[in-house]
């Protein structure tokens, strides 16, 4: 969920659009209620945003840290004209990035990909076993062969790989994928996605990785129908998911 700041609403607009044709879920929200919000929007909402991407608005420089009062999520600031002075105040307010328009939302999904690398020591895909999941648009593969995905599983997909170890709740992952502001969809299409994908990944590694409990949500399952070697030491990366690190 991508977040975007302009006074303009054809320029939230167009980006929104953009985003929306990558998969990628996003808002524009007008600077003179941006201010309110961002205090307001409860602590689910906000763990939902993957960026905040600011456009043109009054006093810009104090939105950084607006923010960070609520989130940790990479804070772009988009300018047209170049302007050193500029650029230089921008991050000493501290935002992570400045990018000059036009850019093309993959350059900043790019850019906030590298961004989350450098802050969590992230890498670009995470291995597990005979799955790999990219975090920049590729597709997964098992066993070294892509597998073609929507954008939607794919990105639910990732979303459930990048918080392994832990279960994420149906809502989450709608407001990840679909957005915090989308009342034209219901939430129940995350189950449609997920049985799909489960199918398919199922398929292709032999068994289903998406455990899932009633109430409780989804979690990538830690123990894999494949045995284990015997006397194996516990490692990261295996050939089946069954000989995790325990707490994984």
């Amino acid at each position: 969920m991508y977040i975007i700041v302009d006074e303009r609403s054809v320029v939230t607009g167009g980006y929104a659009s953009s985003f929306d044709r990558e998969g990628v879920s996003s808002a524009g929200i007008d600077p003179t209620e941006f201010r309110d919000w961002i205090g307001k929007v409860s602590e689910a909402d906000v763990n939902a945003i993957e960026a905040f991407l600011i456009g043109d608005c009054e006093q810009r420089e104090s939105y950084p840290r607006l923010i960070r009062e609520r989130s940790r999520a990479p804070v772009i600031c988009l300018n047209e004209r170049p302007s050193l002075d500029q650029t230089l105040d921008l991050f000493a307010a501290g935002v992570d990035d400045v990018l000059r328009k036009p850019v093309h939302v993959r350059e900043i999904l790019a850019r906030v990909g590298a961004i989350n690398r450098r802050n969590k020591a992230q890498a670009d895909h995470v291995t597990i076993g005979d799955l790999r999941v990219y975090f920049d648009g590729r597709d997964p593969e098992v066993k070294g062969e892509p597998l073609p995905l929507p954008r939607r599983e794919r990105r639910i997909l990732e979303y459930i790989v990048s918080n392994r170890g832990r279960r994420v709740t149906k809502s989450q992952i709608f407001n990840s994928i679909y957005g915090l502001f989308d009342e034209d969809v219901d939430e129940n299409v995350v189950e449609s996605h997920i049985s799909k994908l489960r199918k398919k990944l199922k398929h292709r590694l032999g068994f289903d990785p998406i455990d899932s409990k009633r109430y409780l949500g989804y979690c990538l399952e830690t123990k894999a129908a494949v045995a284990a070697p015997n006397d194996a030491a516990p490692e990261v990366r295996t050939n089946g998911f069954s000989s995790w690190p325990q707490g994984w």
